[in-house]
């Protein structure tokens, strides 16, 4: 008889790594295991210097997190870890983070985060521990398939779905990882944590990026890239200067505010061009796209993507932003581009406002994804 994890074997004997990061929502998940009997080890992710961040509400991954991560292990009785990985995180996120931005674009550090530590290095750690699974607290759902593998599904709780984040997650990591959160609402989270009688119950989601404690990005970016602020200009569709600014890692496209430029119409960064150094500004409706190309594509549904959308009839939901719901956009066609690891999808794809460094298209269960893309 298959276990609540989807195996075949007593939960006593089912060793699951939980990564703790010190929140209310991988705490849950760590108590729910351990009541079900599971063998449970706590995991918590040292990341960076977390000295500015310690007690600043609304930031994660901080100090004062891993005491509390700690404390749950200590309440729950399970074993806890915390492991260093501050050199590994500063070469996969931080500084990938800070190279985007000079080029123009607007990451996502949490998708690196994900793809290159939690469901990499530590997805290795968990095997070294001796656990069948490691299991988080994310909102997203991991359901078996009648083939015998696992597919990624969007959590119960449309605005916490997280599924946005873990585009990159593959099928062997989906055979390992399990999400005992996706079929829950935040508000039965924080009561089972009031019922395991854990402090972090009330505890303040975590808002902002983990190694930005002070909410400037940009503060990071020249730390670790002296100079990379350079002077540049600020100019409509046609090439004509409408002014001048300190640098492009301070914009992203589709931003309206901030821009110093005093004119008798809205205008919103329509497009960065880092090699010129030159902001492109224009209205509202310059934003307007119908292809999207991708890079970085991950799909993890049946066949492969090309046969997949071969069929002009399969329906393609579109996902730009992490806190807006996916879209309709008809049928989708998908071709490779020039490079050998870009895809242009032609989707009748016409948002309010452009792509930002991550775009997904939901088939089914299915993720088309990219790390980034570029709307044209």
């Amino acid at each position: 008889m298959r276990n609540t994890l989807d195996l075949d074997a007593r939960p006593q004997d089912t060793r699951v790594v939980v990564a703790m990061s010190g929140g209310v929502d991988s705490s849950v998940t760590a108590a729910l295991l351990q009541a079900e009997g599971y063998d449970v080890v706590g995991v918590t992710l040292q990341l960076y210097d977390h000295g500015a961040a310690t007690h600043r509400k609304g930031a994660c991954c901080a100090g004062q997190d891993i005491y509390d991560a700690r404390a749950v292990a200590e309440r729950i009785g399970i074993p806890h870890y915390v492991l260093d990985y501050e050199s590994r995180f500063k070469e996969a996120v931080i500084d990938r983070f800070a190279e985007s931005y000079i080029l123009g674009e607007t990451p996502v550090p949490c998708v690196d985060c994900n793809m290159s530590i939690k469901f990499h290095d530590l997805l290795i750690t968990a095997r070294e521990l001796g656990a069948k699974v490691l299991a988080t607290g994310h909102y997203v759902a991991s359901r078996g398939l009648p083939s015998g593998e696992r597919a990624l599904y969007r959590a119960r709780e449309e605005e916490r779905d997280q599924s946005y984040f873990l585009f990159g997650t593959t099928r062997e990591q989906l055979d390992v990882l399990r999400f005992p959160l996706g079929e829950r609402t935040k508000a039965e989270t924080r009561e089972l944590a009031r019922k395991f009688g854990l402090a972090i119950a009330d505890k303040h989601d975590s808002q902002d990026i983990c190694f930005v404690p002070s909410g400037h990005y940009v503060d990071i970016i020249e730390r670790l890239k002296p100079g990379a602020a350079e002077a540049g200009d600020i100019v409509d569709l046609d090439g004509k200067v409408l002014g001048a600014h300190s640098g492009i890692i301070h914009f992203t496209v589709g931003q309206r505010r901030g821009l110093g430029l005093a004119t008798g119409a809205p205008l919103y960064v329509v497009r960065l061009d880092a090699d010129q150094r030159r902001v492109v500004v224009g209205p509202r409706d310059a934003l307007r796209t119908s292809r999207i190309v991708l890079r970085d594509v991950n799909w993890i549904g049946d066949d492969n993507i090309a046969a997949s959308l071969a069929d002009d009839r399969r329906e393609v939901f579109v996902k730009v932003r992490s806190t807006r719901p996916p879209q309709a956009r008809g049928c989708a066609t998908a071709r490779p581009a020039t490079r050998s690891n870009w895809w242009t999808a032609n989707m009748a794809f016409r948002p309010a406002r452009p792509a930002y460094s991550m775009t997904q298209a939901l088939v089914r269960h299915a993720c088309l994804a990219a790390a980034s893309s570029r709307a044209q």
